[in-house]
């Protein structure tokens, strides 16, 4: 069983064995290759202890023994642990079990898991200490240990800021209002503060007022100024970027995301899922998106993505006016543990770094990038194609997943197809390349089909590919971003051969349009757009949502913009203005007039809002353009 990768089936049966052959030295040797032996201590001793798989449901926990516990083998992977004791306040953590270099992780790695509870009366109600760390920056500073809210805040809480006056009150507005590089006057500012019926409150609410039924749901339609009120009322302060780094815990995200609110079917109560961060937060992925402290120009940050973007979104920091009230944006808060001293430049701005000048930047000649070409060339080779399976399990579509050779190395890939079961075939082909989240995740078994599912519903196939490095083609890249490294080439140079190889494959179906071919592709997979159609001629129309020009330094021979000019396609831009990602004026821009594309082909639709604009505008974007040069669904 561990030889086959089924981890969790070996560790079960191999407890089943030790309680019959304890000292049996097959099984002596077999341990350590199926778990980690660890000890349990809890800050006081004494404590109950009990274990679960992270992603196990709340029936799943384990007692495993009262601390200090030692000798203890645990499975490994990622576990949820609690600790409890009379008198004192749950102590609830997340960690990764690791098995390459076997320890067990929560920030840095030991074999030792350190449990600290703390008396009750002591623990601010609704709030988890999070251990202190250093500060990301140039500095020698470290933000001391704090609390912070374990959930995000609610309609029902928030009713109680604005019930007790908190808008009439200047106490709570300590900040001052600044519109676009203007200062407003506190009652100029706070009259923008209304809700839908012209009253004061969140913009989502209705005559002061959350939806029934909505209580324990994350407050949304606030700007950054209520959340920062709010904070004061309850003595309280809005997390900065460290604190709420420190406890999401981005280096957990592989496991975070998948169990959070992201894909746009809306908020959910807080705590009614099983996404914790390591130290105890919930739903800091996704669900709502939550201000933070720090200032980057005029705007304020705001971090962990929304119920409607996308997965990658949690680590993704995205600064947004500080005025606005878009129904996405939440918030928590942390409270400062008294007579601790917080580093100034945990609270300070964040500067504008400069990045490259696109406009003094020019793409190689002709000869050059004919010869860039050649790397991206492949021989023809026997797909040996097998449809793994089909299944027809919604409305709207049937799946189906085939595997055949790629172009290297002997290895073979997979990709989805999603089949439109209301459209008469051949139909129409929107071949798509996912964002930065496909290289964290490691299954491809229950694909998050974000951004890309209303392309089916519109009666045009869609094609997925398991590109290299992306869910179980893992090969230990970390990230998606460019550098400069051949490594980064090579890896680029295989994502367009795998696209090559899956249109060879297409084109052996007679149930697909091999004319109308389109590659839509978002943030990670947009940037691709710049490349890809320039070597992959079968390519007809382009999408690119939330891509632009990476500030890095490349291999000439994968730099975008020496291959934006020979994409020459029909190709619709959409961006946000306000993308920290890629800016406006910066990296959108400069790309979409490199782009070889005639003018009256190509399009740069931006919309209001950040990495991601809103979900619906973006669909009629997009499905205008297919309209436009795929011609209307069948």
């Amino acid at each position: 069983m561990a030889g086959k990768g089924e981890d969790n089936a070996a560790f079960a049966l191999a407890r089943q064995a030790e309680q019959v052959i304890p000292n049996d030295p097959v099984l002596a040797k077999v341990w350590p290759e199926i778990s980690l032996e660890i000890s349990v201590h809890t800050d006081p001793e004494g404590a109950d202890v009990y274990m679960k798989e992270y992603r196990a449901d709340e029936h799943s926990w384990e007692h495993v023994g009262r601390s200090p516990i030692e000798h203890l083998k645990i499975r490994f992977g990622a576990l949820r642990w609690r600790a409890t004791k009379q008198d004192l306040a749950t102590s609830e953590v997340a960690c990764l079990a690791r098995e390459r270099v076997k320890t067990i992780f929560i920030r840095q790695g030991s074999t030792t898991l350190k449990l600290s509870l703390v008396k009750a009366e002591r623990a601010p109600e609704g709030m988890v200490k999070i251990p202190g760390g250093g500060l990301p920056v140039a500095s020698s500073d470290v933000i001391p240990d704090y609390w912070m809210d374990k959930y995000e805040v609610t309609n029902k809480q928030f009713k109680q800021f604005l019930d007790a006056g908190g808008y009439r009150k200047p106490i709570y507005w300590k900040q001052p209002f600044i519109e676009n590089g203007r200062t407003l006057s506190s009652d100029e500012a706070i009259s923008k503060f209304r809700d839908k019926t012209g009253r004061p409150g969140p913009s989502t609410w209705e005559l002061r007022n959350y939806s029934e039924g909505q209580g324990d749901y994350p407050v949304k339609g606030v700007s950054w100024y209520e959340a920062a009120a709010y904070a004061e009322y309850v003595g309280k302060s809005l997390p900065t970027i460290y604190h709420w780094r420190l406890a999401a815990g981005g280096w957990f995200a592989s496991e975070i995301v998948p169990l959070s609110n992201f894909g746009g079917h809306g908020l959910w109560p807080v705590g009614s899922h099983q996404s914790i961060s390591p130290y105890g937060t919930y739903d800091m992925a996704g669900n709502a998106k939550e201000w933070c402290w720090n200032a980057v120009g005029n705007n304020r940050i705001t971090r962990g993505g929304a119920w409607n973007e996308p997965g990658y979104m949690f680590m993704s920091w995205d600064p947004q006016p500080p005025l606005d009230r878009a129904p996405t944006y939440g918030f928590r808060c942390v409270r400062y543990i008294a007579e601790t001293d917080l580093p100034k430049v945990a609270t300070g701005a964040i500067p504008i770094t400069e990045g490259r000048d696109f406009a003094k930047e020019k793409p190689v000649p002709d000869n050059l990038i004919a010869i860039y070409e050649n790397l991206f060339r492949y021989d023809p080779a026997p797909l040996d194609s097998v449809i793994d399976f089909a299944e027809e399990n919604t409305e709207s579509w049937k799946k189906q997943k085939v595997t055949f050779n790629a172009a290297y190395g002997n290895e073979r890939m997979s990709a989805f197809l999603y089949l439109p079961l209301k459209a008469t075939p051949p139909y129409e082909t929107v071949v798509f390349f996912p964002g930065g989240y496909a290289v964290q995740q490691r299954s491809s078994h229950d694909l998050d089909l974000f951004g890309c599912d209303f392309v089916v519903k519109s009666g045009r196939a869609l094609v997925y590919p398991i590109y290299k490095s992306t869910y179980e083609r893992g090969d230990g890249l970390e990230t998606d971003d460019p550098d400069s490294s051949a490594r980064y080439r090579d890896h680029l140079i295989e994502w367009s051969k795998d696209l090559g190889r899956t249109i060879d494959y297409l084109e052996t179906r007679k149930d697909l349009d091999h004319e109308k071919r389109a590659l839509y592709g978002i943030s990670w997979g947009a940037y691709m757009g710049f490349i890809l159609p320039a070597v992959e001629k079968r390519i007809k129309v382009v999408v690119i949502l939330g891509g632009g020009a990476y500030p890095y330094k490349k291999p000439p021979e994968v730099e975008e913009i020496n291959f934006a000019p020979r994409v020459t396609v029909a190709t619709l831009m959409i961006n946000g203005r306000n993308d920290n990602i890629f800016p406006l004026e910066t990296s959108q821009n400069p790309m979409f007039r490199f782009l070889g594309t005639p003018e009256k082909d190509k399009r740069h639709a931006v919309l209001d809002g950040g990495h991601i604009p809103p979900h619906d505008q973006m669909i009629k974007e997009i499905l205008d353009w297919l309209d436009r040069y795929q011609g209307p669904e069948k």
